[in-house]
């Protein structure tokens, strides 16, 4: 059996989960990556996507994030998300207010900077919706 760790997930709101896990899947600002116990530490970004982490009691956690930090040490890893809902309340209705919300920062941005971060979250809310399609 894998080593558990600590992992918290937390929204501008409140303290979303605490929960011993043996490993967890974040939406990386590069790409997905996983964590596990005593992992190196390390601080990466996230793009809008599916959390998941897996509790040593074998229970699934799955949260949308709509980007925010990742902060990865050997003791525990800790998410602070721009925004967080758990995926038994995501549904197709709620990713495509989502995509035009992003598509409405989108054509409303002053730069070509803040254009482009935003077609990027559009991007990658519309692969999370195809996901969630797919499931």
């Amino acid at each position: 059996m894998a080593e558990a760790f600590q992992f918290e997930l937390v929204s501008p709101e409140r303290l979303l989960l605490s929960e011993k896990v043996t490993s967890v899947v974040l939406p990386g600002a590069e790409g997905e990556f996983g964590v596990g116990a005593g992992h190196s530490p390390f601080l990466s970004t996230m793009r809008p996507g599916v959390v998941k982490a897996l509790s040593d009691n074998g229970e699934t956690f799955e949260y949308f994030v709509r980007g925010g930090f990742a902060d990865v040490s050997a003791s525990g890893t800790t998410v602070l998300a721009e925004e967080a809902i758990p995926m038994s309340e995501i549904n197709a209705e709620f990713l495509a207010q989502q995509i035009k919300n992003a598509e409405e920062d989108a054509a409303d941005a002053k730069t070509d900077e803040t254009r482009q971060k935003a077609d990027l979250v559009v991007s990658q809310l519309r692969e999370v919706e195809q996901a969630v399609a797919a499931a």
